[in-house]
């Protein structure tokens, strides 16, 4: 499972997606991929999304992105709260539950 957290240079996420790998681990998610990147390099990754998340400081571009993952994958918007606490956890679970 690829999930994309995706930002406007890719580094705010990073701390994030440690904090989700560590959770994913302990749910026994092996198969979780968990990546962040700049919203510029989002077509190149589109096609093996199986959800992409964005940084709530690029809300603004949820239309944009949903129009480049046009409907292969669910895309929201991170909890500005859970973002900014680096809940790690909580990320994982909205994606999770976005993926089904």
């Amino acid at each position: 499972m690829n999930i994309y957290l995706v930002c406007n240079a890719g580094m705010s996420t990073s701390i994030l997606v440690k904090k989700m790998e560590e959770a994913a681990e302990k749910k026994g998610l092996a198969d979780a991929h968990i990546e962040a990147f700049s919203v510029e390099v989002l077509d190149q990754k589109a096609d093996t999304a199986d959800v992409v998340l964005l940084g709530p400081q690029i809300r603004h571009m949820l239309e944009d992105v949903k129009k480049i993952v046009a409907g292969k994958c669910p895309v929201e918007v991170i909890d500005m709260r859970d973002y900014g606490m680096i809940r790690g956890e909580k990320v994982l679970d909205k994606a999770l539950k976005l993926v089904g």
